[in-house]
């Protein structure tokens, strides 16, 4: 394949994911851009009381029956000529974890915000992940059909709480739950809002200058003159449009609209799609590479299994860096220095899948994993051998022992432990001189116990008990001389093997940690993982 060819499919892609708080919307939004990118003919919708239809992105059964997201999904497709990858993060705190390490394979991100709330505590986290990794963040504002807050209010929020300035593409009329529409600054055009038919019908529109006395018939006197007003405001005080500010991720552009009542998502989307970058160059151990560049590259950012009830599969999703996939190549496995065939390769509406032939930089493809790959795995193809910089584990926050209740059960138990592992989705430690199965489980928020204990119920068919511990701080431990529980003295806190045999300190809380570093100054203590050692 020629490069002209390579730069003509890699310039077609987007792929983003979508963060928020819990509760922004972030899932319906997900539906709604599949609606009208022809992906899906019906939306579902967050489980309520009378709901019979389920997000496509809420694919697990605790999700639908939760209402929440839990696990990021991977959602494939195309719409006005563009290749569109959409990355759905979970919202709720707890789930973090599975978040940071998505962000990795996004090229962008779209920030959701409840006008009511404006910038809640878990959308700041995730933002500043976004900031740090340096990509471009696209602002919708939600549920402006209801009451909100003050649209130049908003603006201030956003830029006092995460410390970036932000440009409204388009601008609500009327606030306070008396939502009328938005006006484009872009195009000049005002699209008045109808509530009927889940709002997809816009009930009035027109194109012109703000000050346009045709609009007055449209809007009415207060609303007219308060939109001039506005928008006024926003010229002469407001930041100037630049897109090089936005690539660095230093500007954000603004969207208002409604994702329930589908209302401004089909502009917000075509927008988006002119404006957010399609991917570009990765650096890596042994330099940098180029989108374009002839030799396939990619890292597995996320590992699943039993996505199919009926196979208990598991797959690795990969995000494709350079190059062109092919079905059934065989690449070499940075880690391990061996050669593997990337078999069974496919792309995917949440857990529904069609079989991939070729893909491209950008791509999200899902892989059968025998049990080869772990998380920040490095696939290349070609001669030179390098390694993508490796998506980071923190340190757990929760802990708790977990044994099977029925120990005939064991085989299953070790490996749905294992298998859960080894998706990130919890961190599993045991103490070396105790030989029985008794683990001691680490995550990020206390829900993870709960779909812990479901998915091994569902998915193993095990019982398992739980019982929490009383430590709430956790610190890899790297040092020259074998560490023990003499090094911790008597307070609260324990030594044990992570599941990779990496040495951790498991102490009660931060005072009792500052005193064991304190305590042994010829130690270092990583609140990042070091890396797998093969």
């Amino acid at each position: 394949m020629t490069t002209n060819e390579l730069k003509t499919e890699v310039s077609r892609r987007k792929t983003f994911a979508i963060i928020s708080h819990p509760d922004a919307g972030k899932t319906t939004m997900t539906e709604k851009l599949l609606l009208y990118g022809g992906a899906i003919r019906l939306a579902g919708t967050v489980k309520g009381r009378k709901a019979r239809q389920y997000a496509v992105s809420d694919w697990m059964e605790i999700e639908k029956q939760r209402g929440i997201s839990v696990t990021s999904s991977v959602l494939n497709f195309d719409y006005e000529g563009y290749r569109i990858n959409i990355l759905d993060t979970p919202g709720h705190q707890d789930f973090s974890e599975d978040t940071y390490r998505t962000l990795v394979a996004a090229d962008s991100a779209v920030m959701l915000i409840d006008g009511a709330k404006g910038v809640e505590e878990q959308t700041k986290k995730l933002f500043h992940v976004c900031r740090m990794r340096g990509i471009p963040i696209f602002t919708f504002v939600n549920k402006c059909d209801r009451a909100c807050k003050n649209p130049l209010e908003l603006m201030e929020e956003i830029e006092e709480t995460l410390g970036i300035r932000s440009y409204p593409m388009n601008w609500p009329i009327g606030t306070d739950g008396d939502f009328k529409g938005v006006y484009d600054r872009q195009q000049m055009k005002i699209e008045l809002f109808e509530g009927g038919n889940h709002g997809q019908n816009i009930a009035a529109s027109d194109t012109g200058n703000v000050d346009d006395v045709r609009f007055e018939a449209l809007l009415g006197e207060r609303l007219y003159n308060k939109l001039r007003e506005d928008v006024a405001l926003l010229d002469i005080a407001g930041d100037a449009f630049d897109m090089e500010k936005v690539r660095a991720g230093e500007l954000t552009p603004m969207f208002f609209g409604s994702a329930m009542t589908n209302f401004g998502i089909r502009q917000f989307l075509e927008a988006f799609l002119s404006m957010a970058p399609s991917p570009g160059g990765r650096t890596h151990s042994e330099g940098g590479i180029t989108p374009e560049d002839e030799n396939f590259s990619g890292f597995v950012f996320k590992i699943q299994a039993n996505m199919d009830a009926a196979h208990r599969d598991r797959i690795a999703f990969i995000r494709i860096c350079s190059g062109k996939y092919e079905k059934g190549m065989e690449v070499s496995h940075a880690r391990t220095k061996r050669k593997v065939r990337l078999a069974q390769s496919q792309q995917f509406m949440a857990q529904e899948r069609t079989s991939v032939e070729e893909a491209y930089a950008g791509d999200i493809i899902g892989v059968f994993d025998p049990g080869t790959f772990k998380i920040g795995d490095t696939l290349v193809a070609g001669q030179k051998l390098f390694r993508y910089e490796g998506i980071p584990m923190f340190p757990a926050e929760h802990f708790a022992e977990v044994l099977a209740k029925d120990s005939s059960k064991r085989k299953q138990f070790l490996k749905g432990i294992q298998q859960i592992s080894e998706e990130g989705a919890i961190q599993v430690f045991k103490d070396p001189n105790i030989g029985i199965e008794l683990y001691t489980i680490g995550v990020a928020g206390e829900l993870q116990f709960e779909v812990l204990e479901y998915r091994l119920k569902n998915e193993y068919n095990v019982d398992i008990q739980i019982r929490r511990l009383p430590y709430s701080a956790a610190r890899w431990v790297v040092s020259d001389q074998k560490f023990t529980k003499d090094n911790i003295g008597y307070y609260e806190a324990a030594v044990v093997e992570d599941q990779y045999e990496r040495t951790v300190v498991l102490a009660k809380n931060q005072w009792t940690l500052g005193y064991i570093q304190e305590k042994n100054k010829d130690v270092t203590f990583l609140d990042i993982a070091p890396p797998i050692e093969e």
